[in-house]
């Protein structure tokens, strides 16, 4: 059965999620602090997190990028009453791999949860790739240049990997949206601009005359290492 972790304090609304969960057929567990559901996140043994923002003790936001900075792949939907571009770009930058806001109807919430777990499931093997001085481990989540440690974002990983894994063939920003987050999460191409401008500035010799990711006018871009 899978397991869904749901951190939210609103009591009405955590035994909504609840209820309505169990109803679809998940094992639901219902943490209602941020410090509490970071503690039982880092336990593992969860298929999914449904993780407010606005939180007590830690907030949303920050549950985030803890659990990914200490190596937790779990999947993560978070849930807000914040609807900003913003707020949007922090929350899948730190690693969350949807944004619902609200309020939401459950069969739109299930729906999301059901693309996220799919999305999971076709997730490639982890893989090791080295160009020039640069080592990423995606298994590990890490990247190296020249042996050194340089901080990455999970965002910035995932499009690092859809670019090397189709190393010579030229992605549009539709593609890489759309296979980075999926067709269902409406972003702006300023998100994937921003993303590559940060990692040619972490990986290039030379970021203002990129060797790896390369532009092609009108089309995408390319990585050619």
């Amino acid at each position: 059965m899978t397991r869904i972790l749901v951190i939210e304090d609103e009591p009405t609304i955590a035994i909504g999620l609840q209820d309505d969960l169990e109803a679809e057929g998940y094992e639901v567990e219902v943490a209602g602090d941020g410090n509490t559901g970071a503690a039982s996140a880092a336990k593992g043994g969860f298929d999914l997190i449904l993780l407010d923002v606005m939180l007590p003790g830690r907030d949303g936001f920050t549950v985030c990028r803890d659990l990914r900075s200490s190596g937790s792949r779990t999947p993560i939907i978070l849930l807000t009453a914040k609807g900003q571009e913003q707020d949007k770009v922090l929350g899948l930058g730190l690693g969350a791999d949807d944004y619902v806001t609200k309020p939401f109807s459950p069969r739109e919430l299930v729906a999301r949860i059901q693309a996220v777990l799919r999305r999971g499931l076709r997730a490639p093997a982890a893989k090791c790739f080295r160009f020039g001085d640069v080592q990423v481990d995606f298994s590990r989540h890490e990247l190296r240049r020249g042996g050194r440690l340089v901080e990455v974002t999970p965002s910035e990983l995932k499009l690092l990997r859809l670019l090397i894994e189709n190393r010579g063939e030229v992605l549009s920003i539709d593609r890489l949206l759309q296979e980075g987050w999926g067709s269902d999460i409406f972003l702006t191409d300023r998100v994937i601009y921003t993303h590559l401008n940060n990692l040619r500035a972490k990986i290039e010799p030379d970021p203002r005359h990129p060797r790896y990711i390369v532009s092609v006018r009108g089309s995408g871009y390319r990585f050619d290492g």
